[in-house]
């Protein structure tokens, strides 16, 4: 068993607890694959049928090169559920990354709705040839859906990484959402989708981190909210809402100004109760931010030692989750009006 193996299996294990699922007889695998292709069915009747416009283009009007900010992912990447390109998750972290660089970003959207781990290989090629400074990148609920293997899964996400930060690119992942809280699944059902969604978020932070990247917990997106507040979702109930993506922006924009070195120390000033820098073993970082939401967690040096005793060292950081442009502010400087990658 190689040392991410074992990572895994402890942030799964000190996540969740030791044992399998528990699924006994065929009655009850019948009823679990009816209750999903239900849920699917009550996704399809009421989605959108075409994505929101990429809004790609230049944001800000400050000095200097622009920031290269690509996006890449699922649905949820995209900004499905919304009509307009100022509610997408890419434009609302690309206009408050301007305003704190003080610098022009030019924003890149290459997600794809329905993509799953697979499909960023193909994202990543496209994204590397625009020289990216930043990458943003949301992926996992499909895999999860498609019940796809928390190893293959990981293990295209730990490649497409990897590609970025060796070319240089900063990249911070949202991790796989909780999708425990989507109201059309039924129980048992239910249970399961978050049980299965949050050991593939543990498992993508250990890999990211260990790739050189960063990774923020979105999980339910601030928690208690989207489970009880049904405005935080669309029509189809499965993607957010604006307001939904305005809450995952927020929880993305400061690690990914951090990770640019543009995130100002006096926002985390006094925030004793939310920010909580902790050194930990990555594989036990990974299993408290998968039931934290809005947790960052990166890499972190440790005097005297390279690794802990189950892997890297990883630094985990709560902050308070910063304020994005209303979609009436995130108007670009320059749009491109009919973008080739537009999903």
């Amino acid at each position: 068993m190689t040392r991410n193996d074992t990572a895994r299996r402890l942030a799964t294990g000190a996540a969740y607890g030791s044992g399998g699922v528990g699924i006994a007889g065929a009655a009850l695998v019948a009823l679990l694959r009816e209750e999903a292709r239900s849920a699917r069915r009550k996704v399809e009747a009421r989605g959108h049928k075409s994505d929101p416009p990429s809004g790609d283009g230049v944001y800000g009007r400050g000095r200097g090169t622009p920031i290269v900010l690509t996006v890449l992912g699922d649905s949820s990447a995209v900004g499905l559920g919304v009509e307009r390109a100022a509610e997408t998750p890419g434009v609302l972290v690309a206009a408050g990354l301007a305003e704190l660089a003080e610098r022009p970003v030019r924003l890149l959207r290459l997600a794809k709705s329905g993509a799953r781990a697979a499909d960023l290989e193909v994202q990543v090629d496209r994204a590397l040839a625009e020289n990216p400074t930043v990458a943003v990148i949301m992926i996992g609920a499909n895999d999860v859906t498609a019940r796809t293997s928390t190893a293959v899964s990981v293990g295209h996400l730990t490649d497409a990484v990897r590609r970025l930060t060796e070319a240089g690119c900063e990249v911070v992942v949202g991790t796989c959402p909780d999708l425990g809280t989507i109201r059309p699944i039924a129980q048992p059902l239910r249970t399961l989708a978050r049980r299965w969604s949050r050991q593939m978020a543990a498992a993508q932070t250990i890999a990211v981190v260990e790739a050189g990247g960063r990774t923020v917990s979105l999980g339910s997106l601030l928690g208690p909210a989207f489970a009880s507040d049904q405005t935080m979702f669309s029509v189809d109930e499965f993607h957010p809402s604006g307001a939904g993506y305005a809450a995952a922006a927020a929880v993305l924009l400061p690690s990914v100004a951090d990770a640019l070195g543009v995130w100002p120390a006096r926002a985390d000033r006094g925030l004793r109760s939310l920010r909580r820098d902790t050194v930990r073993p990555v594989a036990r970082a990974a299993a408290r931010a998968a039931n934290r939401p809005g947790t960052e967690v990166q890499a972190a040096e440790v005097a005297g030692s390279e690794t802990g005793p189950w892997g890297p060292w990883a630094l985990l950081r709560r902050r308070r989750p910063t304020e994005v442009p209303t979609p009436e502010q995130a108007e670009p400087a320059e749009a491109e009006a009919a973008s080739p990658v537009a999903g």
